[in-house]
């Protein structure tokens, strides 16, 4: 069952592309159904704001976020491109702790053109116990199986529900603040989430 739009349409020099939810899937592979959800969400909810008059283009988005996970990762780079193009950045500083182990990495900002938002996702969505077995090492096999149930079991959520019962925007969507410039290679995070990543270098003393 899928709540809200039953796919992402975006852009490639004027092309129209639509990638559905089990088009993500597909690229990433089952390892992390719940981060691939998480993604499809946020463009969702972020894309309409950045350009209401349309499709965007795809290789004009830029991604910033808290979150490590290998699905987010590969979602958004199946329809924008980002990582492997150097508009895909993981930033510690952007989490937001005062808002609980379970919300405090799952900050998105998206930058297109001039304007970035910066998306956050809602509560109920987003287990506790999950987070604290994907940052477990050496996890036993029962446990093993509890965290693949629970990624399963978000992704079944999120997806059931619309982008905005999911996603809420801080402060609403914003002029450019020079966050867009972002330079360097994407961070792309092997493993699990618990990884730590430095700022990118125009970012100093970031929260």
């Amino acid at each position: 069952m899928t709540g809200g739009a039953s796919a992402i349409e975006v852009a490639d020099q004027g092309v129209a592309l639509r990638f559905t939810f089990e088009d993500l899937l597909r690229y990433h592979g089952p390892g992390s159904p719940g981060g691939v959800a998480h993604a499809f969400k946020v463009m969702e909810r972020a894309l309409p704001v950045l350009d209401p008059a349309g499709r965007p283009e795809r290789r004009r988005l830029a991604i910033a976020t808290a979150f490590g996970g290998p699905g987010a990762r590969d979602g958004f780079e199946l329809v924008t491109r980002a990582v492997t193009e150097g508009r895909y950045h993981v930033d510690q500083g952007l989490a937001r702790p005062e808002r609980g182990l379970a919300l405090e990495r799952f900050v998105f900002e998206l930058t297109y053109g001039e304007r970035t938002v910066t998306l956050l996702a809602r509560e109920g969505f987003v287990a506790e116990e999950l987070i604290v077995l994907a940052r477990r090492e050496g996890r036993t096999a029962a446990q093993a199986r509890r965290l693949t149930a629970l990624k399963r079991d978000m992704a079944d959520r999120v997806m059931a529900a619309s982008a905005a019962d999911v996603y809420e925007i801080a402060g609403g969507p914003s002029r450019d603040r020079g966050r867009s410039d972002r330079r360097g290679v994407a961070t792309a995070l092997l493993g699990e989430w618990p990884a730590v990543v430095s700022e990118p270098p125009d970012r100093p003393g970031r929260r």
